[in-house]
């Protein structure tokens, strides 16, 4: 069996979807193992993958699979993110409090999938399979609390508070609402935050909304009446 065929049966049985079980997921799975093709799957060993010149590399150098460089996304979000959710592969591990948009992102394979990992084909796998599943819950759980700890917290004046993902970005964006706001914008309201993570948070209410149009409409009408007086 090719080493491709045997990372998509280790994949079904640590329990990921057949989203993940596909062609591009077995050669990500394998590069994160650092397994080649003549290797056997005890001597996988955890170290550090960016994407691009990582995995992708990985892949193109032992098994003569080429993507195309807009692939690297594909990998990131269809691939790496599931991994780190269910337990696979560690996100940052080096640099934990790196931004989500960092040159310096990295992933590696996670140290109770690696210790499962080299059972495989051994006697032992059924029970490294059990011990892996019955793990990852308290795995998830740790990582996840050590994730919200590094994020970036913004009191608003109305005292609640958004977390941010780190990075310097959000950290400036925090202080700039905390403290240049507070004293040199009293009064103001905000009504949008761009996090690197989640690029889409809107603060604005209704009320917001509508004295917004009702400006705008202003304004506009106002250019208008300027522009044809200008014209008579």
């Amino acid at each position: 069996m090719l080493k491709i065929q045997e990372a998509q049966m280790i994949l079904r049985e640590l329990g990921l979807p057949d989203a993940q079980q596909n062609e591009i997921s077995g050669y990500t799975f394998l590069a994160l193992c650092n397994i080649k093709e003549k290797d056997r799957w005890s001597k996988a060993f955890r170290q550090s993958l960016g994407i691009s010149k990582g995995i992708m590399n990985f892949i193109s150098e032992n098994f003569q699979k080429e993507y195309a460089p807009n692939t690297r996304e594909t990998i990131r979000r269809q691939v790496l993110h599931q991994f780190v959710q269910a337990g696979i592969a560690d996100y940052n591990p080096d640099l934990p409090g790196l931004p989500v948009n960092s040159p310096l992102t990295h992933y590696t394979i996670s140290e109770i999938a690696l210790e499962t990992i080299k059972s495989f084909r051994t006697g032992d796998w059924e029970k490294a399979i059990h011990n892996f599943t019955s793990k990852i819950g308290a795995l998830k759980e740790k990582y996840n609390k050590e994730r919200k700890m590094s994020r970036v917290p913004l009191k608003l004046s109305d005292g609640s508070v958004l977390m941010l993902s780190p990075g310097k970005h959000n950290e400036v964006q925090a202080a700039v609402v905390e403290e240049f706001a507070s004293r040199f914008a009293q009064g103001s309201a905000i009504l949008y935050v761009g996090d690197t993570e989640n690029k889409e948070i809107l603060i604005f209410t209704s009320t917001h909304l509508r004295i917004l149009t009702f400006t705008s409409s202003y304004i506009f009408s106002f250019y208008l009446n300027n522009e044809q007086t200008q014209k008579q």
